[in-house]
């Protein structure tokens, strides 16, 4: 091993006994391979438990209100729960480790589902400019990326346009939802879409108005097929 790895090693090495890296929940120092959450607290993420099945939680939010292929989400979204405090740290505290961690995870499930293979693309739900220059970062793009990673398939962050920064989703109701999602994406290069088999990638499903309008756009490009994926799908 060359020198100078040797002494990068050694100075990690000394600055993780100095200043240990924790986990985010229970802020208990982290060991060997474990990053962002330690093993106990990352077993108790809730995974969603019907993943597999075609008439899955979010597959019947969707049906009968647009055209999908496939939908699936990773673990579920409980007020209070530990995807809720991950996500908290995301948006909030700007902790953007959580994303790449998450969205990791997220892709190894992926994984081992037969019709991944035939997703040609990964496009995130964009957020306005605006929003992006003040939070710093779009969630979900770092998600998508993370995920492509692990699957190798190719992201889009380029085609799916915001093009109406909307108020906040929370505290609305249902239809004060999908009322304020109208007309908030367009499309910047609808050619590159053209045909191609889509996995478009949400962090938390609640109503599933913000990715509705987001496929009443995509569907507007020739020969599109889309799926979905999200994070975490919000339950009582």
């Amino acid at each position: 091993m060359p020198l100078k790895k040797v002494i990068q090693d050694i100075g990690r090495g000394l600055l993780h006994l100095i200043y240990p890296k924790l986990c985010v929940d229970c802020h208990k120092a982290l060991v060997g391979n474990e990053d962002v959450l330690c093993i106990v607290c990352a077993d108790k993420i809730p995974l969603t438990k019907d993943a597999d099945r075609i008439d899955n939680e979010t597959a019947l939010r969707f049906a009968g209100r647009i055209k999908f292929k496939h939908a699936i989400s990773y673990a579920y979204f409980r007020e209070g729960g530990l995807l809720q405090r991950l996500m908290h740290l995301l948006k909030y505290k700007k902790h953007r480790p959580i994303a790449v961690f998450l969205g990791r995870r997220l892709g190894h499930m992926l994984k081992n589902k037969s019709w991944i293979k035939d997703i040609d693309v990964i496009v995130p739900v964009p957020l306005h400019p605006t929003k992006v220059k003040k939070r710093g970062f779009n969630q979900s793009e770092i998600i998508a990326a993370s995920m492509a990673e692990i699957l190798n398939i190719t992201l889009d962050t380029q085609s799916l346009i915001r093009i109406k920064n909307t108020e906040s989703q929370t505290n609305k109701s249902r239809a004060q939802r999908a009322e304020n999602m109208k007309d908030v994406f367009g499309l910047s290069n609808s050619a590159q879409l053209k045909g191609k088999r889509v996995l478009l990638l949400d962090d938390i499903l609640t109503t599933g108005a913000t990715l509705e309008s987001c496929i009443t756009t995509l569907q507007k490009v020739e020969g599109l097929e889309v799926s979905i994926v999200t994070l975490g799908i919000a339950i009582d």
